[in-house]
């Protein structure tokens, strides 16, 4: 039985390529602001568990109702201010 010996460069051909590292999308952690990928369920810098309710509010335009009752109230106040 011959032996054999572990040969290192032989497994540098199999070594990390840049490439390959930069093709997951990152998110940055709502906690620590770590980047880390996108489909991670976990933080691995602050280990804490990443939700949609940590996720970050996107920009929403605000209900009818409250518009309605602003314009409202200031037609009010002007009707107020000038009778």
């Amino acid at each position: 039985m011959a032996r054999q010996t572990w040969d290192d460069e032989e497994d540098e051909d199999w070594g990390d390529d840049e490439s390959d590292l930069d093709d997951e999308p990152t998110i940055t952690c709502p906690h620590c602001g770590a980047e880390i990928y996108e489909d991670s369920p976990r933080c691995p810098s602050c280990e804490n568990y990443l939700s949609l309710e940590d996720a970050r509010p996107t920009a929403t335009s605000k209900p009818w109702w409250v518009l309605l009752g602003a314009g409202l109230g200031l037609l009010a106040f002007l009707r107020w201010l000038f009778v």
